[in-house]
């Protein structure tokens, strides 16, 4: 049986990029670059509440990392240094082996160091505080939005939820719909070239991991104003094309969680700007609404023009 130190030193011991002293000692020794402020983050993945049991490891492994580095992209922040925490319940090396292949290929792809880390025995959970670099008072916050900016959410939101509906069982897909979706759910890719481009452009933003508009509220709280979702201008088109229920599409994009693309406030004035921005990263950007001068309020407007309250928000751990 290896010991807890063979694990590490076998399969999550490597080179780094730009990290002065990483694995295998007491704390690690890191050097921003001049100018830069630190953006740290942690989340925790805890086997039965955050993955399926049976979740392949290589893909847990790149999912571990990949939400950590989704809450930078959110504040405009360039990913550098992990540190991974590992509850194990058993030692087997095949599974760790397959997991740290998932982990080191979401690394190189967004350029991270693991600089430390720890193992122990115990029910299966994955952590990570991950710590990036922002050019000093430029990071994109909650607290920014202004009553009057455009709501803007990247990607395809809802594909992950219903991946993760279809695994359960509770839906049917077309063939070519449920493998995007639940690669969707579970190699999600972090936004980090759409969050540092969106430094001065947005006014507030957040990545969506526990629903659309569960979510939005947090931007809600924090710049202190309310929302207007178009449900006219959600990208349901998509889903509907998946074959499941509309009805089910609908909360799944609204309410599904787990999607981590960036949701986001900008100028009304910076429409063209946004529109751009798209086009040069090829990545599809919906306008989906605008905040308002009610702060607190969120509504939903439906096809017909009237507004709504919604009925489900998101994912809440004590909910």
């Amino acid at each position: 049986m290896p010991s807890e130190f063979d694990l590490i030193r076998r399969h999550f011991t490597r080179s780094t990029r730009h990290t002065e002293l990483a694995v295998g000692d007491d704390a690690a020794l890191l050097a921003p670059r001049p100018g830069m402020q630190l953006a740290v983050s942690t989340d925790m993945l805890v086997a039965g509440t955050h993955f399926l049991a049976d979740t392949d490891p290589q893909d847990l492994g790149w999912k571990t990392l990949a939400v950590n580095v989704s809450d930078l992209a959110a504040m405009g922040a360039e990913p550098r240094w992990a540190f991974l925490a590992l509850a194990l319940p058993h030692a087997d090396e095949a599974w760790i082996a397959a997991f740290a292949r998932g982990f080191f290929a979401c690394a190189d792809t967004f350029g991270v160091d693991l600089a430390g880390g720890d193992t122990t025995r115990g029910p299966l959970t994955l952590s990570v505080s991950i710590i990036g670099e922002i050019p000093a008072g430029a990071a994109v916050t909650r607290a920014g939005g202004r009553a009057g900016d455009d709501l803007w959410v990247s990607g395809q939101p809802g594909r992950a939820a219903l991946g993760l509906a279809a695994l359960r069982g509770e839906t049917s897909l077309l063939p070519g719909a449920y493998e995007a979706c639940v690669g969707a759910l579970q190699r999600p890719q972090p936004r980090v070239a759409l969050g540092g481009a969106l430094r001065g452009l947005a006014s507030a933003m957040l990545d969506v991991s526990d629903g659309l508009l569960g979510d939005l509220r947090h931007i809600l709280e924090c710049s202190a104003t309310g929302a207007v979702v178009d449900v006219a201008a959600l990208p349901l088109a998509a889903l509907h094309a998946t074959g499941t229920d509309p009805a089910l599409c609908r909360h799944c994009l609204l309410s599904g969680g787990d999607d981590y693309e960036l949701l986001f406030a900008a100028p009304f004035t910076r429409r063209a700007d946004v529109a751009a921005l798209a086009t040069r990263l090829g990545l599809p950007l919906h306008r989906i609404g605008h905040l308002s001068a009610e702060p607190g309020q969120l509504r939903l407007r439906e096809s017909d023009g009237n507004l709504a309250t919604p009925t489900a928000y998101g994912y809440d751990h004590f909910g």
